[in-house]
């Protein structure tokens, strides 16, 4: 089972970005601020982006664990009332 950490983590980490983008958007920070938020921006981007990638594997490997992959393509229109 995964740890419930990792999905805590993940979603701290995305609260923290978006906060990071709120800040810098609104254009108030001087150019040393910028780039610290930057690169902190940077960072947490390359969090994200390999939590992701670590679930993307785990469901690969669920959906293939008997050798067939029994999913359909999502078409939004068939889940219309």
């Amino acid at each position: 089972m995964p740890k419930k950490t990792n999905s805590i983590n993940f979603e701290k980490t995305l609260a923290e970005l978006e906060q990071l983008v709120e800040t810098m958007e609104k254009g108030d920070l001087t150019l040393e601020e910028s780039l610290k938020h930057f690169e902190r921006g940077i960072v947490l981007t390359k969090s994200c982006q390999q939590a992701l990638s670590e679930a993307e594997q785990k469901v690969s490997v669920l959906l293939n664990k008997d050798g067939k992959n029994e999913l359909e393509p999502f078409n939004p229109d068939d889940t219309k009332e």
